[in-house]
This record gives C-alpha cells, structure tokens and sequence, in this order.
C-alpha cells in the first residue's frame, strides 16, 4: 500500500511558488494535498483531516493534481484546467488536428520561443494537460487509459 503524506503550509506555498514560477498563475487553493511514494501529489477537502487513516487500505485519494520531481511539476489534464484559467506564460495554443494527435498520444512538433519546461496545451476554451517543451517538440504525458483510438 502507498503511503500517504500529508503536505504541510510550507510544502504548499512552495507548490504554489513553482506554479507561479511556471506559469505566472497566481492562485491560492484552499485545499489539501497528499503525495504519495512516487511524488504524485493529490488534492482533498481539508475535511479528510478528520478521519482516521491507518486504519483505512488507502491507494489513492482526492483528484490526481500533479507529479513534482527533480525537473519539476507536471500537471495532471484536471491540474491544467485549474491552473491554466490563471496562467499567462508558457500556454500553447493549439488547433483540431493537433489535438487530436495529442490525445491520440503523439508528440507535438511546435516552435514556442518564450516556453521553457512543462507548458499547459489549449484548444479554443479547453485545457488539454501539460507536456515538456524541448527542442521545438512538446514530449506527451497523456496516460494510456485517456488516449483515444480514433
């Protein structure tokens, strides 16, 4: 069983500090955060204080938010629609077709000459996710299970 922890006020401003960092999106959530073993980070009602969790065989909890590890933090698609209605750098809009490759699992093939790192991908009014700008390609993080087939 994965453990649980419960991230404290100073390892959520520092969330909120790399978010801003990125993204230049100044937001405040007022809610918990728990990372699991493998840096993934998920996002609970303050609630979830008030149960007793050693007792409960718990895999995951709350909403997948992001993945933070040594070259940063990665949005899941629901973390890209929370931050990037706040977000004013490193957004990359782009058409149909390309979506449609995003999805599908594909690379993108894009210049981008003010992004560096993750960058949160749109389409018309829709966020798509993040992937990792580098070298004119934007690397896909689109798990497996939300692929499309089409």
């Amino acid at each position: 069983m994965p453990e649980l922890k419960i991230l404290n006020s100073r390892e959520i401003k520092e969330l909120h500090s790399v978010i801003e960092k990125q993204w230049d999106a100044k937001i405040k959530l007022d809610y918990g955060f728990l990372q699991n073993s493998k840096g993934r980070i998920f996002m609970v009602n303050r609630g979830i204080s008030e149960i007793d969790m050693s007792k409960l065989r718990i895999n995951s909890v709350g909403m997948y938010f992001c993945e933070h590890d040594k070259i940063g933090i990665r949005l899941s698609i629901e973390g890209s629609q929370i931050v990037g209605t706040c977000a004013k750098k490193n957004i990359i809009e782009i058409d149909d077709g390309q979506a449609r490759k995003w999805f599908k699992g594909e690379d993108l093939e894009l210049e981008c000459k003010d992004c560096t790192g993750f960058v949160i991908l749109k389409n018309k009014s829709d966020f798509l996710g993040t992937g990792k700008y580098k070298e004119g390609k934007i690397l896909n993080y689109v798990g497996k299970t939300r692929r499309i087939n089409a």
